[in-house]
């Protein structure tokens, strides 16, 4: 009889040692060293790797030709953003999330979608029962012929079950509840999900199948699993949204097929997700008036244009050392910020607490930004609200200057639709033709900017 022998392994690179570390050696990562038992010959050194085509030798690129269709919709526009234009064939889709975020039910939706287009589906549930999935999809009103179920945790049975149902697109919920029966690990951990993602993914690119992955998330916000899950997948996705509120927004960190600066916007609501398809106006339904401390912020995600409201409030503090709290934004460009206002422009914080938030939940890294957060802290600062009706946006440089930022024209029509009778922006000779009635207000330094806006009182 095979002895087994114990080996440690690392939950978020994977690497393996003989003995158990405080400190995983390979990524650095502290406390993520888990023991588990495996026979000699692991099973990961004796999977088949498929073979991704015919040719026998090297042959030119330019000679290579894309057949069939590449792109194939969700039938949710929202979803095919983020993706790149839809789903591609043979490809592997890894979505993250918190439990309760909407994961299965954005796939159940694209797959009832799908499905109505003539796909074969299959969806594979290692979490519920028949009767569970049954349940929220007559709520949602997913039910179709072409939509597959089967509930199992088994990979060789999932994969023998998809050989005979050939599907169009296969959704697995979730990576962490399968298992390979050769592996001792629990399902879930490292050598379990590493092996039953190369077996999935060799599976759909060698039978041409478009496959989603659900994974579950650790206390950081990051995929569980190993490192080298995120790096066998084609695109990973991570569906976000606060728990007490209706929105969702769904992000790309890696895309093999498209842009990852583009994202998808939900609501949550009793029938399922729905999409929103102007952002701008769920972002900013109630415009604060005469308010000091709010700044309307035009920014870019991707190609989509979203008027944001930024929030600030500073207040006296008795603390030795002032707080300083950021909601939505990257909290040390948040800290350069408030360093150019005190030293360009002379508006002190020493002895305040300031606190910034992007309103809606939305959160935003995108440098022109930083034009409305200087403005709403120096407006919350001097207790004076911005002028009524303007927008702003403009990266902000250490020299205090206000530079251009991409797609100024974009943005400028997004105000103009929205109602904004000005726009505060980087100065620049080229805006494009603009009906009457509507001003651009140009700044070269972030002191003009606070002069425009009359908040330079002492």
């Amino acid at each position: 009889m095979m002895k087994e022998k114990s080996v440690f392994v690392c939950s978020r690179c994977g690497s393996t040692t003989i003995k158990w570390m405080g400190r995983c050696p390979e990524c650095g990562e502290f406390g993520t060293m888990q023991e588990e038992r495996a026979a000699p010959s692991s099973i990961s050194s004796q999977h088949r790797i498929p073979r991704l085509s015919t040719h026998t030798h090297p042959v030119p690129l330019m000679g290579q030709e894309a057949t069939g269709e590449v792109y194939c919709p969700t039938g949710i526009p929202e979803f095919d953003r983020v993706l790149g234009g839809g789903s591609v064939k043979g490809s592997v889709v890894l979505i993250g999330g918190e439990p309760g975020i909407g994961k299965s039910t954005l796939l159940l939706q694209a797959c009832y979608h799908m499905a109505r287009q003539g796909q074969k589906v299959l969806l594979v549930s290692g979490e519920e029962s028949p009767a569970q999935v049954q349940m929220r999809a007559r709520r949602l009103g997913t039910l179709t012929e072409n939509l597959l179920l089967y509930c199992e945790t088994d990979v060789e049975v999932i994969l023998e079950s998809v050989r005979k149902v050939l599907p169009h697109v296969l959704v697995v919920d979730s990576i962490q509840t399968l298992f390979v029966p050769e592996i001792s690990s629990p399902p879930g951990g490292v050598s379990q999900v590493r092996e039953c993602a190369l077996r999935l993914q060799a599976m759909a690119k060698e039978m041409n199948i478009t496959t989603f992955l659900v994974g579950h998330v650790t206390k950081d916000g990051s995929l569980a699993g190993p490192r080298v899950l995120e790096h066998l997948v084609d695109t990973v996705l991570y569906f976000e949204g606060e728990r007490y509120d209706s929105l969702r927004v769904l992000r790309s960190t890696k895309n093999r097929f498209g842009s990852v600066s583009e994202v998808g916007i939900f609501e949550m609501s009793d029938s399922g997700l729905r999409e929103v398809s102007d952002p701008s106006t769920l972002f900013f339904r109630n415009r604060s008036q005469g308010i000091s401390g709010v700044s309307p912020v035009l920014t870019m995600e991707g190609k989509r244009p979203l008027l944001v409201e930024v929030q600030a409030l500073v207040t006296p503090t008795n603390l030795p050392v002032p707080k300083r709290v950021a909601s939505g934004l990257d909290r040390q460009r948040f800290n350069l910020d408030l360093a150019v206002l005190e030293k360009r422009a002379g508006i002190s914080f020493s002895e305040k607490d300031v606190f910034v938030g992007v309103a809606g939940g939305l959160y935003i890294s995108e440098p022109a930004l930083d034009l409305g957060v200087c403005l709403a802290v120096a407006s919350s600062k001097l207790d004076q609200a911005l002028p009524a009706g303007w927008a702003v946006f403009g990266e902000v440089s250490l020299a205090g200057e206000i530079r251009p930022v991409s797609q100024m024209e974009t943005r400028i029509r997004e105000i103009k639709r929205l109602g904004f009778s000005a726009a505060l922006l980087p100065e620049h000779d080229d805006f494009g033709s603009l009906e009457d009635g509507f001003q651009l207000i140009g700044v070269s330094t972030l002191v003009e900017a606070l002069d425009k806006c009359g908040l330079r009182r002492r």
